[in-house]
């Protein structure tokens, strides 16, 4: 099995923030032009933001997580991470149906058997808010559950640990179970839902009817009086539990997002932990973040460079095993900040030199080696579409090779 040396090349964009445009694309060479200068096998080459050229030999400095550099910016601990969406906080209580007197009219039977409807139906809404309650009061604790546990999580990996810490596998599994938690009570949430839509329908037929009951004859002017205020409560009862329909929604929308980033981010921990070192949040949420905070890719196609493009990441594959996770995400990272449309190629490079079975070998293992470094990247939440797999042969590498470009 051929070795694996690591070395990542994250470039220095200079980003003109006057113009907002970006120009990392016109430092990205073909792979089959000249490689950029390296330090030696086994040590990583940073180019840092400052436009200094890196210095040969010199082993970088691993670079900073870029959620905890934000954190620290905030002012907050970096090992916090960011809590749930903030749920419904509204109780709903239907106010209490005003008593009536019987007049002995049709219209008065009427009056008092819609008055005994709307008092069961908000019977119905008081259960439902307490359903509610307890649903919103116990989500919480399953949220917080949650985040403890992955806090421990960072913290130790951020001090560094072993590869495959089974203290962290377990609470990596306590985290998921609690998460799992979540998606029980947003199920629970959605049946509620369903039931209070149910009243909705009722609540609407009652106002109908009672405005209808205006048209009956054989009515006393009590009657009437009784069926306004009525009416009034109908009113109410009927605003309410819209608001109680709408806000269920939100917070069932708003807890299904928070979840489905919240596995990607697992998924990645779950790399941290395999690793012993800290990474990040999912390369999804990181690049949607950014595109929800207005840092999206200038209008218009990106600028064509002529020529050879320059690798973004470039792991040679000449050691039994590789560690190359964390540069390849910090890499990527950076690339979906300056950038969050942002799409990759990897290219499987296999050595061109030698034999027709030495170069069959070699396209072999480079081909294995890019698809895992594929699984690496879906792994820390790049969508797969937006990655395009290839292969190629170069006179110049010695050994099987995969290239990262940004495109």
């Amino acid at each position: 099995m051929t070795r694996i040396t690591t070395r990542a090349v994250i470039l220095a964009t200079a980003m003109s923030l006057g113009a907002c445009s970006f120009v990392s694309d016109n430092l990205f060479p073909n792979f089959g032009g000249d490689d950029p200068a390296a330090p030696p096998d086994g040590q990583p080459m940073v180019r840092p933001n400052s436009g200094q050229a890196p210095t040969a030999g010199t082993t970088a400095k691993p670079p900073s997580n870029p959620q905890m550099a934000a954190a620290r910016a905030r002012g907050a601990s970096p090992n916090v991470p960011p809590t749930p969406p903030q749920m419904g906080s509204s109780s709903f209580q239907p106010p209490a149906v005003t008593p009536g007197s019987p007049t002995g009219t049709v219209v008065g039977a009427k009056v008092a058997q819609i008055r005994g409807e709307l008092s069961k139906l908000q019977a119905r809404i008081n259960q439902h808010n307490q359903q509610l309650q307890g649903l919103r009061a116990q989500t919480i604790g399953h949220a917080q559950g949650y985040h403890g546990t992955v806090a421990a999580i960072n913290s130790r990996l951020q001090v560094g640990t072993t590869p495959g810490n089974p203290v962290l596998l377990t609470q990596w599994n306590s985290a998921q179970t609690q998460l799992d938690g979540i998606s029980r009570d947003i199920a629970l949430m959605n049946s509620l839902s369903n039931r209070v839509a149910a009243d909705s329908s009722t609540s609407g037929y009652l106002l109908e009817t009672t405005r209808a009951t205006y048209g009956l004859s054989g009515a006393v002017d009590q009657d009437h009086q009784q069926l306004a205020i009525l009416e009034d409560e109908v009113n109410r009862t009927t605003v309410l539990v819209d608001r109680l329909l709408n806000e269920l929604a939100d917070d069932v929308n708003r807890q299904s997002a928070y979840v489905g980033q919240e596995r990607k981010n697992l998924t990645t921990l779950s790399i941290a932990i395999k690793n012993g070192e800290l990474m990040g949040s999912s390369l999804a949420n990181r690049a949607f973040g950014s595109g929800f905070q207005g840092r999206a890719a200038v209008g218009g196609s990106a600028a064509v460079v002529s020529g050879s493009r320059r690798p973004l990441v470039v792991i040679r594959f000449d050691r039994p095993k590789v560690e190359y996770e964390q540069a390849l995400y910090t890499a990527v990272s950076r690339a979906l900040e300056r950038r969050p449309q942002a799409g990759f190629d990897v290219v499987a490079v296999a050595p061109g030199q030698g034999s027709a079975a030495h170069v069959a070998r070699g396209a072999n293992a480079a081909r294995r080696s890019a698809e895992s470094v594929l699984r690496s990247l879906t792994s820390m939440g790049l969508p797969p579409s937006r990655v395009n797999l290839s292969a190629g042969t170069s006179g110049e590498a010695q050994t099987a090779e995969v290239h990262l470009y940004v495109r």
